[in-house]
């Protein structure tokens, strides 16, 4: 299943790598969900724990990485289907990446805790926080900064790249607020490709959405097409997707099915991904 997945790329040559909020340069082919020691994978589904991910400390960042990123590489974990990035960031107060360089991806950025500054080379400065939703479409190149505003307070984030259905797009900056009351005990969208539909838009046939159920509450997911796959991102709470357990922050990827299954086992907060599986 699949086909050639390719790699980002920095098409601003005079801005300087960070080595942190960036892609190496990496060989990226086919459908990848391969099992290894800290995978453990099923018919069609694969969970990856929370504690397997990468550990990124730098200080002022502490990063954990659900694929392959800087100087994390795991070549069995370098992506789910189109699903390329999922950082889940902890920025220390008053700190945050300088001036940077992206193309060909969409980026999401979803706050947990704390204000977030954002500055593009759009024009475009902005503060997300927690009930926020931002994107970007890198397309033919941007270079942006955030940074931690408060003094006296960390800031968490979720950080997501996304391969785009289409190169060298102009590039775009959105972002919006929603209601945390629409998404308890039901699915809230966030993203989607449709400009009129729920949440912002990207460039590819995915679907976000993200969840706050109380214990016992269960719903069904089924998917917008059915070649696209489910990566379930747990939050807080215990989750059972499709009778698996999942504990805060592990990871669950689900493929060649049309429905899901979804039960909190104790109250519990968590994120749909739902991509598609090739290019």
């Amino acid at each position: 299943m699949g086909t050639t997945i390719f790699a980002a790329t920095s098409a601003l040559g005079n801005v300087v790598k960070n080595n942190i909020d960036e892609l190496h340069q990496l060989d990226i082919v086919g459908f990848n969900h391969l099992p290894n020691k800290q995978n453990i994978i099923m018919a069609n589904t694969i969970l990856h724990p929370a504690d397997t991910r990468g550990d990124a400390n730098h200080g002022w960042l502490h990063s954990k990485h659900t694929f392959s990123f800087a100087n994390y590489y795991n070549p069995d974990r370098m992506h789910f289907g189109v699903l390329r990035v999922l950082n889940d960031d902890i920025v220390a107060a008053g700190m945050g990446f300088g001036t940077h360089p992206h193309d060909n991806m969409e980026i999401i950025s979803i706050p947990l805790e704390g204000d977030l500054e954002h500055k593009d080379s759009m024009g475009n400065v902005a503060v997300i926080r927690n009930g926020d939703i931002q994107v970007m479409s890198a397309g033919t190149g941007i270079t942006h900064s955030e940074y931690n505003k408060n003094k006296s307070q960390q800031v968490k984030f979720l950080q997501i790249w996304v391969f785009p259905n289409k190169r060298n797009v102009t590039p775009r900056y959105d972002q919006i607020t929603l209601n945390p009351a629409d998404r308890h005990n039901k699915l809230q969208q966030i993203v989607s490709p449709n400009p009129n539909d729920a949440g912002v838009w990207i460039n590819q046939n995915a679907w976000f959405n993200l969840g706050n159920f109380d214990q016992n509450v269960s719903t069904e997911y089924t998917l917008n097409n059915k070649n696209n796959g489910l990566y379930v991102f747990n939050l807080s709470g215990n989750l059972e997707i499709n009778g698996q357990t999942l504990n805060p922050r592990d990871g669950f990827g689900i493929w060649d099915t049309d429905k899901v299954s979804i039960k909190a086992q104790t109250n519990a907060e968590f994120l749909l991904m739902e991509v598609p599986m090739s290019l």
